[in-house]
């Protein structure tokens, strides 16, 4: 017999560590080649990790909740000799390593002492509350820690430094003092919410929390403005209403707006290939391909951006194809981890939902977000040879919000109107 580690594999860019949500063997259980043996969520999205190897499961070396580093072993199996070699699986979309160990080794899974949890106050990584909650280190005494990260937030390194040093000397009762290149943050008193008995308390999902800091870290680093244009959409309507059951016949799914407008995005990049930028501290990272991120509700009220990439390539069937394929993924949890990698920009359409219009909040790292408000019949003023008419039309709103340190006012402004150009410029002719 042979003793073999599996290791957890490279989930995607800049996903460095993952948390086991759940073992789907037991120890003693055979595992098959390519069987999923674990449940893992990150910071991008919730996926399944096969084994690499046949052999019989005989250590856990992290329980349900632990965060577990990217290229760390996470259970050793018992195998046949001479079935050891790597495999590859096409579960993940990185080739997955394993090693074979010459002896035993033991790892006992315990349970932690303490469970710790975002107040609010402070965030905290999973890392750093997996750490603290192995060390009993409790969440008044986790606040007391100076942090070196990104608005002071406590580091693995900070950590690693406090274990050292704990109990040597008394704990700091004095918050961190900000260094002259961090802004102090503002201190809030914290205000308890009454409850007189008709109030119930839910704690957030994971995705609900990973969504929150998202969203707050997003509003603290980029400077947000928006811009609105309003685009008659007459013409693209007509045209999807005349084409949309022959094309459910020819292509098996359905042809919506969202498409539409993502090939109109696209084009209005390479008019304007500055919105079409990331940024990381001083550097402006200019990206050749349109990857455009399209924000999709799912069934729990929860948020995902799946990606259609490189969307300068595609034409309107390509993209329609993507949009139904991601979409439909999404929705039954079946995205991988490369689907929601690599967006550029990214458009979010509220009109799903009967609203006019909306101010998105930029995905970071990304610079802009686009919404598409409801499509609604409206009178309009036109201009013909004869003078001005009246006509009723089918009207939408669209919002960009964009990064004022990078994307100045002229930009924004530009690249909205011309996405509008490009929908109210529709060839009704197009054969799909």
């Amino acid at each position: 017999m042979t003793r073999v580690e599996l290791i957890m594999p490279k989930m995607g860019e800049s996903v460095s560590e993952a948390t086991i949500i759940s073992w789907s063997k037991n120890i003693g259980d055979m595992i098959a080649l390519d069987e999923t043996i674990i449940e893992i969520a990150t910071d991008k999205v919730d996926s399944e990790v096969p084994s690499t190897h046949e052999g019989k499961l005989v250590e856990m070396l992290f329980a349900a909740d632990d965060v577990v580093q990217v290229g760390e072993p996470f259970a050793i199996l018992e195998t046949k000799e001479g079935n050891a070699t790597p495999a590859v699986s096409e579960a993940i979309p990185v080739p997955v390593a394993a090693k074979t160990i010459e002896k035993t080794t033991t790892k006992a899974v315990k349970s932690p002492n303490t469970i710790i949890k975002n107040t609010g106050d402070r965030f905290y990584s999973p890392l750093v509350r997996s750490m603290a909650s192995k060390e009993g280190i409790e969440i008044s005494e986790l606040a007391t820690i100076p942090g070196t990260g990104k608005n002071s937030r406590v580091t693995k390194s900070d950590m690693l430094a406090y274990l050292q040093t704990r109990g040597a000397s008394p704990t700091p009762t004095s918050s961190v003092t900000p260094t002259s290149k961090t802004p102090e943050t503002p201190s809030y008193t914290k205000v308890d919410i009454p409850n007189s008995g008709g109030t119930e308390i839910v704690e957030m999902d994971r995705m609900r929390k990973l969504i929150s800091a998202h969203m707050t870290l997003s509003k603290a680093t980029s400077a947000h403005i928006t811009s609105f244009v309003e685009a008659d959409m007459t013409n693209i309507v007509n045209w999807r209403n005349s084409v949309k059951d022959d094309f459910k016949k020819k292509e098996g799914q359905n042809i919506t707006f969202t498409p539409i407008i993502i090939e109109a995005m696209s084009k209005a990049v390479k008019d304007f290939p500055m919105i079409n930028v990331s940024v990381k501290e001083t550097n402006i990272h200019i990206h050749k391909n349109v990857n455009i991120g399209m924000a999709t509700a799912l069934p729990d009220g929860n948020l995902i951006v799946p990606v259609i990439k490189e969307c300068q390539n595609k034409n309107l069937i390509g993209i329609t194809k993507s949009v139904n394929d991601l979409a439909t993924k999404a929705r039954s949890g079946q995205l991988k981890p490369d689907d929601i990698q690599e967006g550029t920009i990214t458009m979010t359409n509220v009109g799903t939902f009967g609203n006019l219009m909306g101010t998105p909040i930029i995905n970071q790292p990304q610079v802009a977000i686009m919404a598409c408000g409801i499509i609604k019949k409206k009178p309009v003023v036109l201009e013909n040879k004869y003078g001005d008419v009246i006509a009723i039309r089918h009207m939408m709103f669209l919002s960009l919000s964009y990064d004022h340190r990078v994307v100045d006012g002229a930009l924004g402004g530009q690249f909205v109107r011309r996405v509008a150009d490009y929908l109210e410029q529709f060839d009704i002719n197009i054969i799909v």
